[in-house]
């Protein structure tokens, strides 16, 4: 009786066993994050479930196949391209992405691993034809429509160097950003992947595009230094000619002014002459000695060789100071 019972016992704990693992294997969850393919030897069998709770398999013979359902990142790899301008930048994009088609999904890509490499090869192409088909300025400015920054002390200034030279933005990075979206949703749709946003994370400039930067920026001070200068220049002339101006109108005027009082100071003074010589011969005579010497000292000097005629004033004067007048 005893092995009996021990055997019966042991057969009802194997039924049991059984029907534990038979009732494990046909019972499964799903939770809110997730949605479930349920394949056959490996081939999906059925719908997607989608809703959350308890739900019934063929235990042994049928797998669960969890997809997530929530919205998945994709950081794409840095990479350096050339813009329609023929400037090479290096560009850093991700993007948002879910998963609307759960059985063309795992049909086509199976697990996130192998989606994750189809949104870099078709993202990264898309961001590489977008880039080549724009200039740099579209890139990295934000606002269509808004005008690039160039120095008001440029207008007018002459015509900027080539340079300097900016386009106006038609599109801006929003709008290429929505276009490789739009190019990459379309080709993403087959996988069972709704593409939800992509942007542009970092846009740095190659060491060549930086050197060309700061060429323009030189360009650009250098034509505002340029005419400061001349403005500069043209005040300094201005400035100069009036002061020329001025000095020759004040000039003259005081040369005039002297010529005045000269002219009146001459007048009195002969007049007074006039009156001190004209009262007796004797002060004419002195008059006219004290003339002729003044102008004699006035053109002769020591190396001076004179020599006087019997009727030169000097000789005159000479010949009374020696008292041979009667000679």
């Amino acid at each position: 009786m005893n092995s009996v019972g021990a055997i019966v016992t042991a057969v009802f704990w194997a039924i049991v066993v059984a029907v534990l693992m038979v009732v494990s294997g046909a019972v499964y969850t799903v939770s809110e994050t997730d949605q479930v393919i349920i394949t056959q030897f490996g081939r999906p069998i059925g719908e997607p479930v989608v809703d959350a709770g308890l739900h019934f398999k063929m235990p042994f013979v049928q797998d669960v196949n969890r997809i997530e359902k929530r919205i998945l990142e994709w950081d794409g790899q840095r990479t350096e391209m050339p813009t329609k301008d023929k400037l090479y930048i290096s560009v850093d994009t991700y993007g948002r992405w879910r998963i609307t088609n759960p059985l063309e999904y795992f049909r086509r890509l199976r697990d996130e691993r192998s989606a994750q490499s189809r949104l870099e090869d078709i993202l990264g192409s898309e961001t590489r034809n977008a880039v080549a088909k724009h200039d740099l300025i579209e890139i990295i400015r934000t606002t269509q429509g808004r005008q690039p920054a160039v120095s008001d002390a440029l207008d007018g200034g002459g015509t900027p160097s080539e340079v300097s030279t900016l386009h106006d933005i038609t599109k801006g990075r929003k709008r290429i950003e929505q276009e490789i979206m739009a190019a990459a949703k379309i080709k993403l749709a087959e996988f069972g992947i709704e593409l939800l946003d992509v942007r542009f994370k970092r846009i740095n400039y190659n060491p060549s595009v930086v050197e060309k930067i700061y060429e323009r920026m030189i360009s650009e001070r250098q034509q505002i230094a340029a005419r400061f200068r001349s403005e500069g220049e043209g005040e300094a002339a201005k400035i100069l000619g009036r002061k020329e101006r001025d000095l020759a109108e004040i000039e003259s005027e005081a040369y005039r002014a002297v010529q005045e009082i000269r002219g009146a100071a001459d007048a009195q003074a002969t007049e007074i002459y006039a009156g001190a010589y004209n009262q007796t011969p004797e002060a004419a005579d002195l008059y006219q000695f004290l003339k002729t010497m003044e102008t004699y000292k006035a053109i002769v000097d020591r190396d001076s060789t004179l020599v006087f005629s019997s009727s030169s004033d000097l000789f005159q004067f000479l010949r009374r100071a020696s008292g041979s007048e009667s000679e």
